[in-house]
């Protein structure tokens, strides 16, 4: 039975963190056993708000690279490869921006939120505002049937099935449609708790932070600000301290012992830490050392990435040829 194709990927513009691990890369992981995975590093989409800084692009695809194979991802099983080393992504980009008006880009919920935040009004650059559809030729390039996503991205996937029916509408029955699948983890919080944990943001822990990183980080966690004495409770709701446990602790009893007696009193912030960083230490150190080591080799780890591409590349070069022969414009 063929198996189901899913294409995922990050943008590189730092290294991933935790977020990514609950949210995306554990999952990635489970998946590549059961599906054709290809993984992305979308470093043309990054270019979309970062143009004018290339280097942190570039920089960070060999980081988002060593973070991949850190955490499991196989060569073997997984096609991780590099967005703008498939040219086809952008020819079929172009071909789809003729199949959707810029007013329905601009109504795009993802693209809307994040032109806000970012504050661009009506000098929103060009390439970011049609990044969905730049996005619709990355899945349908691979004829993925499955995307993961967070519910905020699900636009994205809205987006790209109209395009799909719009093209196949005109053109014949080419393309397919994808499904967005939703992660079960809810979005990690920051270290600080007052968002999400965001490289911009700079409250994240990092896959490849030195176990001192770790340390300081984990120490600085928000936790109760009322809860100043030992014996005093304390509370569980909106503690990061315990919204960390509650991802990555194994020991569910013992953490719900330490949450009731916190609750009633008793309990110290450092004691809790403490414990959260034997935790994070036990899962996150042994990808912290195959990331070190990755990183003694960097040029087998763009190998790896070039080897992907090229596989990559063969796909995309087909259902390319499928959507020239359709439209008609395959001349020669």
């Amino acid at each position: 039975m063929k198996k189901q194709i899913i294409l995922t990927g990050d943008r590189p513009t730092g290294q991933l963190h935790l977020g990514h691990y609950v949210g995306s890369l554990e999952n990635r992981v489970k998946l590549q056993d059961t599906h054709d995975q290809f993984v992305m590093i979308a470093d043309m989409q990054a270019l979309t708000d970062n143009a004018d800084n290339p280097n942190k692009v570039r920089n960070n695809v060999i980081e988002v690279a060593m973070d991949y194979i850190a955490v499991g991802l196989d060569p073997n099983k997984t096609t991780m490869f590099i967005q703008s080393a498939i040219p086809e992504l952008s020819e079929l980009t172009m071909f789809y921006l003729n199949l959707v008006t810029v007013a329905r880009l601009q109504r795009n919920p993802t693209v809307k939120n994040e032109m806000q935040q970012k504050g661009y009004g009506a000098d929103v650059p060009a390439g970011f505002l049609m990044y969905p559809v730049s996005q619709a030729a990355d899945i349908t390039a691979f004829k993925a049937n499955i995307v993961p996503v967070g519910e905020d991205q699900l636009p994205v996937i809205e987006q790209t099935n109209e395009i799909v029916r719009k093209f196949n509408s005109i053109y014949g029955d080419v393309l397919v449609e994808a499904k967005g699948l939703l992660s079960n983890h809810t979005r990690l919080a920051g270290l600080d708790g007052k968002a999400k944990m965001s490289k911009s943001l700079g409250n994240c822990i990092y896959l490849g932070d030195d176990a001192d990183t770790l340390k300081k980080k984990v120490f600085s966690m928000f936790t109760d600000p009322d809860h100043i004495k030992v014996e005093d409770p304390g509370k569980i709701e909106g503690n990061m301290v315990f919204t960390y446990l509650d991802v990555f602790g194994e020991d569910k009893t013992t953490i719900e012992e330490m949450k009731a007696h916190y609750a009633h009193g008793g309990l110290g912030d450092m004691k809790v830490k403490r414990y959260l960083l034997d935790a994070l230490e036990a899962k996150f150190a042994p990808i912290r050392d195959k990331r070190i080591e990755l990183a003694n080799d960097k040029l087998a780890v763009m190998e790896i990435i070039k080897q992907g591409s090229i596989k990559a590349k063969e796909v995309a070069t087909q259902t390319l040829d499928e959507v020239r022969r359709a439209i008609g414009v395959q001349y020669f």
